[in-house]
């Protein structure tokens, strides 16, 4: 039997084998791609602004990908990322600095840790190292200079990444357009809420979301039709259709998927 790039039994394959709290970390990674200092190599291909929500869609399903594989698959999948940017390098004639691609796993990192909490449970301690191992993997393989050794270190590293490495911008208020304009009203409405309960507080400041998250009774709402498995029919209503199909790929530890 091939060894696992991330063991079954790991808290990581729990947190990202649901495709609702993969949603969560996607909302999350949205607020903070729209404010990193570094957004310009992302609208430097177009592609961000033409489609923000498959764009960053994408950067989850990577991470999904990741988890889910064998560890050569995976190897492979890490080595195709770097492959990616090196040619988006290329092609600009200048270098993504590493602090970019520190600054995503980083967000992963900790989206992960804040989604989970919010739709299921407090992490250990233990449990959040877990997932900082698989991420600073990542980074290992993608040879990125200045990573943390360890949960500690990277605790400091992130609070210094989101007072150094975050401005509102033009890329900010543009980026937040798209959303908007892909997502639609409600659905819009509703992610600048998840966002409000999941962003660190120095970072919802910069974000045009609203400060008070009035959505807490709902999400409340929702958690409760999760423990007697009834949250599917509310979750597909709020998917965008597009997407719906790689959303719901998703989904594996509910069996929705199948584990992999």
């Amino acid at each position: 039997m091939k060894a696992l790039f991330v063991q079954k039994s790991s808290i990581v394959r729990k947190i990202w084998g649901r495709a609702d709290t993969c949603l969560f970390i996607f909302a999350g990674a949205a607020a903070e791609f729209a404010l990193n200092k570094a957004v310009d190599w992302l609208y430097f291909t177009g592609r961000l602004p033409a489609d923000p929500l498959g764009r960053l869609f994408s950067t989850v399903a990577y991470a999904h990908k990741i988890i889910f594989s064998e560890e050569d698959a995976a190897l492979k999948a890490i080595d195709q990322i770097t492959a990616i940017h090196k040619d988006v390098e290329k092609n600009r004639g200048s270098q993504i600095p590493d602090c970019a691609y520190r600054d995503v796993l980083f967000l992963l990192i900790g989206y992960s840790i804040s989604s989970f909490e919010l739709l299921d449970r407090k992490l250990s301690h233990p449990e959040k190292t877990e997932i900082f191992d698989v991420f600073h993997r990542v980074g290992v393989r993608m040879q990125l200079a200045g990573m943390p050794d360890n949960f500690k270190e990277w605790i400091v590293m992130r609070e210094e990444h989101l007072q150094q490495n975050l401005i509102s911008s033009e890329f900010t208020i543009d980026l937040y357009h798209q959303y908007k304009k892909h997502l639609g009203i409600i659905r819009y409405v509703i992610l600048k809420q998840v966002q409000s309960q999941l962003v660190p507080s120095s970072v919802k400041t910069m974000l045009p979301i609203d400060k008070i998250a009035w959505s807490v009774p709902f999400i409340d709402l929702y958690k409760f039709l999760r423990t007697i498995k009834f949250e599917k029919p509310l979750k597909n209503a709020l998917l965008p259709s597009k997407y719906k199909a790689e959303i719901n790929k998703l989904d594996v530890v509910s069996g929705e998927g199948g584990l992999t």
